[in-house]
């Protein structure tokens, strides 16, 4: 079940990108291979048409877009070189699912306190209620969000430790979409306050 979830637009070339609504495991999966070669000769120029604001946003944009579709080494390549906070976002997610839980929250705190935390909080919050895990518990208590917990709690979910899976699933795909429209906002929109 993908829950209720309903994404933005983001014009007809990344919608067609991004559908069908996608429900990321938690962990590496095979890559979604009919969209490689859809994803394989796309620039930021092409994805963007052009108008491109912060190549480094744009750049952003597109390791998402390869980490939506599973292609972990692929988004890895684009989302090291991008030294601004939301490449060490998508690179954090990145090893989360990988799972490599300390690489995560190593670039978790060069990312520290992101504007879409606050979105996350709640969400996490919307979701956690009803859940009986304690490790989902802990998400209805939060005042702000919390990267290293999440790590936590997806570890504890993809190993087995926890249940909550599910919900984990849900909230890293509002983290998903969360932060490529972020991102996406700050490479159409020049001198966005961040």
């Amino acid at each position: 079940m993908l829950n209720s979830f309903i994404p933005p637009s983001f014009g007809e070339k990344i919608d067609g990108l991004l559908w069908p609504l996608r429900l990321n495991e938690l962990c590496f999966v095979e890559p979604n291979l009919p969209m490689r070669g859809r994803l394989a000769g796309l620039s930021v120029e092409q994805l963007f048409e052009n108008k491109i604001a912060d190549r480094a946003m744009a750049s952003a944009c597109l390791a998402g877009l390869w980490l939506y579709h599973d292609f972990f080494d692929e988004s890895h390549s684009i989302s090291q070189e991008i030294s601004t906070i939301e490449g060490s976002y998508w690179h954090a997610i990145l090893h989360r699912r990988e799972p490599d839980y300390v690489n995560a929250k190593y670039w978790f705190r060069r990312v520290g306190d992101h504007t879409i935390g606050s979105d996350l909080t709640r969400v996490a919050k919307e979701l956690a209620q009803g859940t009986s895990d304690p490790a989902s518990q802990l998400l209805l208590t939060q005042s702000s969000w919390d990267s290293f917990r999440f790590v936590d709690f997806c570890e504890a979910a993809a190993t087995g430790r926890a249940s909550g899976a599910m919900l984990c699933r849900q909230i890293q795909q509002r983290e998903w979409w969360g932060l490529f429209g972020y991102c996406f906002q700050r490479a159409c929109s020049p001198g966005r306050p961040r």
